[in-house]
């Protein structure tokens, strides 16, 4: 079958509960930021999760599910244990209409990722993720002939937490665009970007066609404070920069053009997803061969949508939404 996009990132199952912040305190969380956590906290907040939903997960796979409503074949590289949490995963991918290219392995030391989201009445999201198995992901996960003619593949940058998972981007990469491809990475979070800083920029200015960041993620790649001055070198490292700002307009420069594009503003539910459908409408327009702006305008939109209820995935109908204002 040929991929129109392809995805690699942590195959994460989500926890969802409501929590408020005094609850965040007493179980020891942080608020607003997603923390990597080990397998007997993992347990501890789990059993805290009363009457949580489980939903399969992780950037990317959320970004995929997003992309597949839109009407693109997507895959799925990724790693799971064979328990139930990875079949039902990799089950459950499936009938969301991504496929699953990676069986579970039976046997695995390391058991199913999970992130456990607590979300605040304020829509905001604290995730504490158990990288798990997923962690473990590496070269040898990658099968180049998932990629066709003018596939597009898409990166989590999490998974730059060890130099297997940095290999495997490599080796993607190099099969995108040999295929003819646009490869591209989410930088994910500031706090990744400080650990991996020297390796995300050999990669932005590297393989990578297109990365998306917040201001944060972009101020910590180049550390600097002014956000003009961050954009300006990272349009100098790479052909296609996007910035969201967080309620803020965002800010696409490619090839010497630039936009701002309005954020659609609504009372926010839960902002799991945000960033992940923000890519989906983002890389939807993009590899549709849409306008710059109207790329811009779509991921906006995407992300509008999911957080406006519970769940990092669309639940409204999102093509329509772009035809509604004239995108599509």
């Amino acid at each position: 079958m040929a991929y129109q996009v392809i995805g690699i990132g942590n195959a994460v199952m989500d926890v969802i509960s409501t929590a408020g912040d005094a609850q965040l305190d007493r179980l020891g969380v942080q608020k607003g930021i997603m923390q990597l956590i080990e397998r007997d906290r993992a347990e501890v907040l789990t059993h805290a999760s009363n009457g949580a939903r489980l939903i399969p997960g992780g950037s990317v796979a959320n970004t995929l599910a997003g992309l597949g409503r839109l009407g693109l074949s997507t895959a799925f590289i990724g790693r799971v244990a064979g328990d139930d949490l990875g079949l039902a995963y990799a089950r459950d991918m499936g009938a969301d209409g991504t496929d699953f290219v990676n069986a579970p392995l039976d046997g695995a030391e390391l058991p199913t990722s999970r992130s456990i989201i607590f979300v605040t009445p304020d829509g905001e999201r604290s995730m504490n993720t158990y990288l798990g198995i997923s962690a473990e992901l590496d070269e040898g996960d990658v099968d180049a002939g998932l990629f066709s003619d003018g596939s597009w593949l898409f990166l989590e940058g999490y998974l730059f937490d060890k130099d297997k998972g940095k290999a495997a981007f490599l080796k993607a990469a190099e099969a995108c665009h040999a295929a003819g491809g646009q490869a591209g990475i989410a930088l994910s979070d500031p706090f990744c970007v400080d650990r991996h800083r020297e390796d995300f920029r050999r990669l932005v200015a590297g393989p990578m066609d297109y990365v998306i960041g917040n201001i944060h993620e972009w101020q910590a790649l180049y550390q600097v404070e002014d956000l003009e001055e961050a954009l300006r070198l990272a349009s100098a490292d790479c052909g296609t920069v996007i910035c969201t700002r967080s309620g803020e307009d965002a800010i696409l420069i490619r090839a010497g053009e630039r936009v701002t594009v309005p954020v659609h503003r609504v009372t926010p539910v839960d902002a799991t997803g945000a960033g992940d459908q923000f890519a989906a409408g983002l890389i939807y327009g993009l590899a549709t061969g849409k306008p710059l702006a109207a790329a811009g305008r779509m991921g906006c939109i995407a992300a509008a949508e999911v957080i406006g209820h519970v769940g990092a995935r669309p639940e409204a109908d999102v093509m329509a939404l772009f035809r509604a204002e004239g995108l599509a």
